[in-house]
Formats: structure tokens, C-alpha cells, sequence
């Protein structure tokens, strides 16, 4: 309080001072011996300080800007004694500022019935105040008839103040002012303004907002327009205020007629100079709904509208209408992007549209139904409310696009799409980046129509049909084609003999439309697998070196709890098949538009085969000159746990391979159990290389005959996973001199031994006693160490069928006993038709396979062929000794009967 009277004191000499000039340095040392404080102390000496160096022009200051300076000093007292952290203005900024306060007057006249507030904006603190008759306010209430001067105490009000001009138009009791409306009163200070023009008028007759020119654009409610010029449009039934919409300049709304009063808001900012409303009111009929809403689109465009209240519900059982003024040579289409329904008690919620020349006017649509499109010319839409439910009313809103375009050149040309052969299949045509990225509103469009009045940016055709579609789009470059197949397995005695061909249809690539996608889902039980073959094209690892083509394989197996990437394969290379787990994803990925003619040789091709062991198994069957890139599969974020691998490499005949591991060890370390890679050929006797996470890897080898190449993954700790590289070349075999020594020594040898059988045969042909294959039960008929192989028993396996017996072949069944015991056991001939297939690859130990639990009731799977072949068999001779008479009995299965006669075995002695 003394600070502010020392302030008044040293003013009050300042207003004394403006006749001449007064000796500022006494009235100064005497205010600061005065103050009590540090603050006190540092005001007086920046005022007088100040003072100083204007004191020559004070003689030219009014007694009106002396007491606005006072002011602005006690603020700046004020907000010093209580310590605000504030930044305080200079004292000669105060100066030059109130030097500069601009007066303003304000004269309402009656006959306008118009008033005017000035009101400090919404949070601001007073730091800028209006001064009328030396009194000090924060806001201004101008009424009707007065006239009121005023200032304010800064030079920048506009950072504080905003003003509202309300104009009542009373249409019910009087004559409207139809006509142009003006911005009324002139000569108001420059802020932030709001016009509001509240128009009342009887619910019998319309009233019609026609705007100039500059057309308004409708935006959602919260949005800005970009010029901060803004038109806010409601309406009044019974007492009741309903918002049309709030709309931005520049757009395509140009009149709006409304059933009873409106209320009409025009938004300004400061700095724009406006002296015209850009509008005018006009007396209409009554139009029997809330409002008609036209709007004028000349050329290609988009516009939004909403339902009014939006996003709040329409009125209940109200009925409006939006007009649709286009040009007869455009097309226009309707979108429903946002919409919602309320609890009708009674009546339909719809829109129903009027169509010049449509024979069906109006045609009813439910907001969930496609709208119309590729409408030519103009057309009016009408939203119809209902009778709602009082106890759960819902809401009703609506927010929609219409898109007005050229008609594409070939208008009346529709694209055959033949999808009636098809099963299980889907063609999306969609706007390129769909779904990730969707096209705003305003974004040119490309529309697909499967009939001249269903069109959409998305279009999503299913197999079983043939549609003709078209086309609403200037450039079909913006759309591309997704398709998705799905091929399942349930039993397979009935799909296992079928193959699939996993090529794009020609009902697709006949299309003028860039393919994006083509994905085929392969779905089938636990026990059935899934086999891919190319046989002609082959595929490769796709990395941008290698693969030159337009498009790509991604391949994925998943589970409901895992998911392996088997990986991304281009055409060209020597992977012939690859055998999968699981339910199996394929994806052609096509890059720019030559996949079109590079895709017309596809031989990708799919079947279902019985289980597999191995997650994935590659079959490699390269061309002679070949170099072979491999990888584990999930290559990103290594092989999954206990996952097993493998490779088939065939070595081309005359050549050698040779396999290179492109890092020393598998790089992965376990947490529990073992991750092993083994190699080994497929030849008998061929040594088997195995190596664990721990070992480096092999060393580059040579590989003369086909081979394997397995991976075993463990269950690996933290931050470590296994991924594997390998090479593999070919080169010719060299010839080795001493081979071909060896073999024509061999011929000479085969030579002489076919003389000797020669000689022989024409011997043997004198007598023709048969051969016979007798067991010999003192023998061991099964290989050491391979007992399993015949664990049945002799009776229960085949260890005794021959595959090969001689042309003259006696069976045993005919030998009797002359003493009549018990006839031995006789082998019976059967022609062999099992298959003859490769060596299987060395399975991981056990303890790291999936399926190592069987049940007791498994059945054994039987021994390979390559095992049962080195079985022993004995054929049993006579005895020298033996008489001839004993050679009589041989018709009753006496098994000492010889079986061959002296005479004959003397022959084969010589």
C-alpha cells in the first residue's frame, strides 16, 4: 500500500509537471528515502530513470493518457509486491504504448435492434483492460440506442479481447429484411468477432440462406478451416435448437432452406478486413422437412456432409434432404463412412433417393445397404428419421462422401471375370496400399463396379460366379489385385494321387489390373503333409542378386502355436520339392507389371503326402553347372526349437559336389539337449559325419554320389538362434587310368567265366533235375547286430520269400518223408513289388525329435530294403555217400534226397 501511494504521489507530480517541466531528480531521491522495500526501491528508480529521458515530451501528453499510465503502473507495482514470476515490461515500453491508445466510439441504433459485447477471451488474466469514462473494466455491454466511447490500456487487445455483434430479426410480427445482409456497425476495434443474426419465423413458412460466390464446405465439429473463417448454421423447432452444420468458405453448398427461425454465426478473425456477410435471406414456402441442403459440384470432386447434429443424434422423425446439382455428362457416387441407427418403435430408419429417369423413384436404401453409384446428373438423397424408443432411444447420424467424376472412356466396356470353375477363392481389386493405407476422402479415386449402379474403391469378388465388372477411374495403374485360394485335406485315401497347380489364374492375369498378391492356403490334419514341386523352373533363396524376375514365393508353415518361415523363393534355381508340416501359407509377391508375361510358364505345383519326421525337407536337383545356396528356414529369427531340417542334394551323374558351410560353427548355445548337423551319402557303407553345437563344422568336402544334409535344433538359450549357410558346387569327375585297366582286365575275366557256365549249361541239360530251395534251420539268417529286423518270428515275417529263384525251380511241398514225420518248412515264391527308394537321411538323435512317443500298439514300420537284402539263405546239397535208392523217395518230401544226381555234381566237378 505505500508502494502504490508513493506511485500515486510521484504521478500526481507528473500530471502537475505537463505545464512545465519539474526537477524529477528531488521528487525521485525523495520516493526512494520513502520506500520500505528492495521492490519498491527497484520501481522508483526504473520509473524515474525512464522519466528522465521523456521529460522533454511530457508537456505533449493528455490528462486522459496520464491516468491510462497510471494505470499500467500500478499493474506493474502490483504484480512486483506479490513476487510474479513474471518478465515486467520496461517503463519506456509503457510509455510508447500508451502513447499510442486509439479511442473508439460505438453508436447502436434502435431501428438496428443490434448490441455488441467486449469480453476478455476464456482464461486469459487481465492485463489489458477497457477504459470508458476513467473508469477501469474488463468487459463492454453495448445495448441497443447507446453510444459509448472507449480505449484500451494496451495496444494489442486483440490478444485479449473478442467481440460478439447480435442482431434480432423478428419475421413472426414484422417484414423481414430480405436481401443482402451487412456487417453492422462500422468502425469496430479489430478482434476476434462473431455476427450472429437470430432470424425468427413461423414453422408455416421457409426460409432460405443463399450464399455468394465463395460456397461453403462442411467440416466436422471441432475442426478449423483453414482461413479461420467460419459459418455456423441451426435451426429452431419448437424451442428446440438443432445444429445444421458448421461450414468453411470455398466448397460447394450453396443455399440451405430451413422450416421456421435460424440462427446464423459468422466467425472473423482480427486481421481480416470483412464488409460483406456473403450471404442473404430470402422468404420461401414452407418445404415440409427440417431443411434442404443444395449443393453445386461443376467438375471431378469429393465432398462430405453430415446429418444435423452430428456427431449427436438426428431428431426424432424429422425428415431433410440434400440436393445434388451435377452435370449430366459426370457421374457421381455415394459412400457411407460413418453411421449409426437408433430404437425405433415405429417407421423405418432409410434414405430413398430420387433419380431423374430412374423408374423406381424413389429408390429405398437401409444405411447397412451399398449406396448408389455412378449416378449420372442430378439427384436429391433424404435421411428419414423415426419414432424412437423413450426408454433407449439410440442415435441417429449419418456421415457421408460423394464422389463426382468423369465416366471412364470406354464406359459402356465391362471386363469378364470367370470365376465359375474356381473353389474356395477370392479376388479383391483394391486401391493400391489397401488396407494399410486408405485414401482420404478429398484423394482422386478409382472406383470398380460389378454393376452399373454398385460401385466401390474395394471390390471383393468369391469363385462359383462370372461377373462383368467396370471401371469409374482415369488411370487403373492406382488399383491392384489381392487373391487368396484355400486348398484343404481331410483324409488322405482321397487327395493324396491329386496334384494342384498353385498358378494364377487366367481369369486374373487377363485383367488390365496389376496383381499384387496371390496367396494359397493349404490346410489338412496333423497327420498329412503338404508336398510343393517345380519341376521345370526350380526355385532359389530369393535375394535381389540372384533373382531377376518380377515376383516372389513367401512360404510359411504355422501352427496354432508356432510359425516357421520356410522362406522367400524366386523361379530359377535347383530346388525341385520341398515336403512340409503343418498347415502351409504360399504367397506370390509381384514387383511392377512384367509378373504378367514372366508368369505364363508356371509350374508350381502342390500335393499331400503321408507324414513327414522333419519339419521341412528339401529335395535339390541342380543342372551340371550349378552353384546351390542354402538356408535354414526362419532365417530372421533362426530355426524354431527342436526343429529338424533336411536337405536331398543329387549329384548329376559324371560329377563330384562339393558342400562349404559359410561359418565355422552353428553359432547357437543350448539350453537343454543338442543341436546336430549330419551329413552322409547315399551309398552302402558310406561314412556318416555328425557334429554338435560345440564342434566346428566340417571343413569344405568333396561328395561323389547323392547326399543329405540334416539340421537339429536344440532348445537354445537367450539371445542366441541357429542359422545356417551352405554351398555346394559341382565339378566333373577326373578320370582315373587305373579304372579303366581294371576293367578290361575284369571283362577278360567275365569272359572266360561265361565259357566255363557255357560249358555248363550243356551239360546240366542231359539230366533237368530240378533245384530246390530248402530252409536250412541251423543257419543264422539274420545280419549281426540287426536282430530287431526279424523280431517277429519265422512264421510271422518274410524273411523267408525269395526274390530272385532259379528258372528251374522245384518246390519243396512236393518232397515227402518215407517214414512219414513231419515235413520241413518250405518257402513259397513271391513276385517282389514293394518300392525301391533312397537312403533315408540320418535322423537326429532321439531325444530331439517331435514324434519320439508312440503308443504300445504302434505297429512296427518295416525293415528297408537295403537291410533285408544282405539276409542269408542256404540251399542244401547231397552228401556224397548218399545211394541211389534214397533218390526214390524224393516224392515224399524226404529232405536227404539229393538234389542233384551224381552224375550231374561230376559234371560240375570236371
Amino acid at each position: 500500500m505505500a508502494a502504490g501511494r508513493a506511485l500515486a504521489a510521484l504521478l500526481a507530480a507528473l500530471l502537475a509537471a505537463s505545464a512545465q517541466l519539474f526537477p524529477w531528480e528531488e521528487l525521485c531521491v525523495f520516493e526512494m528515502f520513502v520506500s520500505k522495500s528492495t521492490v519498491q526501491v527497484r520501481g522508483v528508480q526504473t520509473v524515474c530513470g525512464s522519466l528522465t529521458n521523456f521529460s522533454k515530451g511530457l508537456k505533449t501528453l493528455k490528462a486522459v493518457t496520464w491516468i491510462t499510465l497510471y494505470v499500467r503502473l500500478e499493474e506493474w507495482m502490483m504484480l512486483a509486491q506479490l513476487g510474479a514470476a513474471v518478465e515486467l515490461e520496461s517503463w519506456t515500453q509503457i510509455v510508447k504504448d500508451v502513447s499510442k491508445t486509439v479511442s473508439f466510439t460505438i453508436a447502436l441504433h434502435k431501428a438496428d435492434n443490434t448490441t455488441v459485447m467486449i469480453k476478455l477471451k476464456p482464461g486469459l488474466s487481465p492485463s489489458c483492460r477497457i477504459r470508458m469514462k476513467n473508469v477501469i473494466r474488463s468487459e463492454l455491454n453495448i445495448k441497443v440506442g447507446e453510444n459509448v466511447t472507449f480505449t484500451f490500456t494496451c495496444s494489442t487487445p486483440e490478444k485479449y479481447f473478442i467481440m460478439e455483434i447480435q442482431k434480432n430479426i423478428d419475421c413472426v410480427s414484422g417484414l423481414c429484411p430480405f436481401g443482402d445482409v451487412h456487417l453492422y456497425p462500422l468502425g469496430l476495434p479489430r478482434l476476434n468477432r462473431t455476427y450472429i443474426w437470430d432470424v425468427k419465423a413461423s414453422t408455416k413458412a421457409g426460409l432460405e440462406l443463399k450464399f455468394s460466390t465463395s460456397w461453403l464446405r462442411q467440416i466436422e465439429p471441432g475442426k478449423t478451416c483453414p482461413d479461420s473463417v467460419s459459418y455456423n448454421i441451426s435451426s429452431c423447432i419448437d424451442k428446440a435448437m438443432v445444429n445444421i452444420g458448421t461450414f468453411c468458405r470455398n466448397g460447394s453448398v450453396s443455399r440451405i432452406k430451413l422450416l421456421g427461425g435460424v440462427v446464423m454465426s459468422l466467425h472473423l478473425p482480427w486481421h481480416l478486413p470483412f464488409t460483406n456477410s456473403g450471404f442473404n435471406i430470402a422468404n420461401r414456402a414452407s418445404i415440409k422437412r427440417l431443411c434442404i441442403i443444395e449443393s453445386i459440384l461443376k467438375g471431378e470432386s469429393s465432398i462430405t456432409l453430415m446429418s444435423p447434429n452430428y456427431p449427436l443424434g438426428f431428431p426424432e422423425d424429422e425428415l431433410m434432404t440434400w440436393q445434388f446439382v451435377i452435370p449430366s455428362n459426370m457421374r457421381a457416387s455415394m459412400f457411407f463412412h460413418n453411421y449409426s441407427l437408433s430404437n425405433c418403435e415405429r417407421k423405418e430408419e432409410r434414405v430413398e433417393y430420387y433419380i431423374p429417369g430412374s423408374p423406381s423413384n424413389p429408390e429405398v436404401f437401409k444405411l447397412s445397404d451399398s449406396q448408389p453409384a455412378n449416378i449420372a446428373g442430378s439427384f436429391n438423397m433424404s435421411l428419414q428419421g423415426c419414432d424412437q424408443d423413450a426408454q433407449n432411444p439410440g442415435i441417429l447420424r449419418l456421415l457421408f462422401q460423394v464422389v463426382v467424376q468423369h465416366p471412364q472412356v470406354d464406359e459402356n466396356v465391362t471386363h469378364l471375370v470367370d470365376l465359375s470353375k474356381e473353389k474356395n477363392m477370392t479376388v479383391t481389386i483394391h486401391p493400391e496400399g489397401w488396407p494399410r493405407h486408405i485414401p482420404l476422402m478429398s484423394e482422386p479415386i478409382c472406383l470398380i463396379c460389378k454393376d452399373p449402379r454398385t460401385c466401390d474403391r474395394v471390390l471383393t469378388l468369391t469363385s462359383g460366379a462370372i461377373y462383368r465388372i467396370s471401371f469409374l477411374c482415369k488411370d487403373l495403374s492406382q488399383l491392384r489385385i489381392t487373391a487368396e485360394k484355400g486348398i484343404g485335406c481331410m483324409d488322405i485315401r482321397w487327395c493324396q494321387r491329386k496334384n494342384y497347380s498353385l498358378s494364377v489364374p487366367k481369369a486374373i492375369t487377363r485383367l488390365s489390373i496389376q496383381l499384387h498378391k496371390f496367396i494359397w492356403k493349404l490346410l489338412a490334419t496333423d497327420m498329412i503333409n503338404v508336398e510343393i514341386t517345380s519341376p521345370s523352373l526350380k526355385l532359389q533363396h530369393f535375394t535381389v542378386e540372384r533373382c531377376n524376375v518380377s515376383y516372389r514365393y513367401s512360404i510359411v508353415s504355422a501352427t496354432p502355436e508356432t510359425e516357421l518361415s520356410v522362406g522367400e523363393f524366386c523361379p530359377g534355381g535347383s530346388i525341385e520339392k520341398i515336403q512340409m508340416r503343418n498347415n502351409i501359407t504360399i504367397s506370390l509377391k509381384t514387383y511392377g507389371k512384367g509378373f504378367i508375361n514372366e508368369s505364363i510358364p508356371q509350374d508350381l505345383k502342390m500335393s499331400f503326402v503321408p507324414h513327414i519326421k522333419d519339419e521341412c525337407t528339401f529335395t535339390v536337383s541342380p543342372n551340371p553347372k550349378a552353384e546351390v545356396y542354402l538356408q535354414t528356414p526362419n532365417w530372421r529369427y533362426g530355426l524354431p526349437p527342436s526343429v529338424s531340417i533336411s536337405w536331398f542334394i543329387i549329384v548329376p551323374s559324371k560329377q563330384s559336389a562339393r558342400l562349404k558351410f559359410f561359418k565355422d560353427r552353428m553359432g547357437v548355445t543350448c539350453e537343454t539337449g543338442r543341436a546336430f548337423v549330419n551329413i552322409k551319402e547315399e551309398t552302402l557303407g558310406a561314412e556318416e559325419i555328425v557334429c554338435r553345437e560345440d564342434e566346428l563344422l566340417p571343413q569344405p568336402r568333396n561328395m561323389h554320389h547323392n547326399f543329405w544334409v540334416n539340421v537339429s535344433n536344440c532348445k537354445p538359450a537367450d539371445k542366441t538362434q541357429l542359422t545356417l549357410q551352405f554351398q555346394v558346387t559341382f565339378a566333373d569327375k577326373p578320370i582315373d587310368l587305373g579304372i579303366i585297366l581294371g576293367v578290361v582286365a575284369g571283362a577278360g575275366v567275365l569272359t572266360a567265366i561265361g565259357l566255363t557256365v557255357y560249358c555248363v549249361k550243356k551239360k546240366k541239360k542231359k539230366t533237368q533235375n530240378p533245384m530246390v530251395g530248402v530252409y536250412n534251420a541251423n543257419v543264422n539268417t539274420q545280419m549281426p547286430g540287426k536282430k530287431a529286423l526279424l523280431g517277429k518270428g519265422r512264421q510271422n515275417n518274410e524273411s523267408h520269400v525269395y526274390a530272385v529263384i532259379d528258372d528251374a525251380v522245384v518246390y519243396g511241398h512236393l518232397l515227402k518223408e518215407s517214414n512219414g514225420s513231419a515235413a520241413p518248412e518250405v518257402d513259397v515264391y513271391r513276385p517282389f513289388d514293394g518300392p525301391i527308394g533312397s537312403l533315408p537321411p540320418s535322423p537326429p538323435p532321439f531325444s530331439f525329435r517331435k514324434d519320439i512317443k508312440r503308443s504300445s500298439n504302434t505297429e512296427e514300420e518295416p525293415p528297408s530294403l537295403t537291410d533285408t537284402d544282405q539276409d542269408t539263405y542256404t540251399f542244401a546239397h547231397q552228401k556224397a555217400g548218399q545211394s541211389d535208392g534214397d533218390a526214390n523217395k524224393k516224392g515224399k518230401g524226404d529232405t536227404s534226397v539229393p538234389l542233384l544226381e551224381n552224375k550231374e555234381q561230376d559234371g560240375l566237378m570236371e
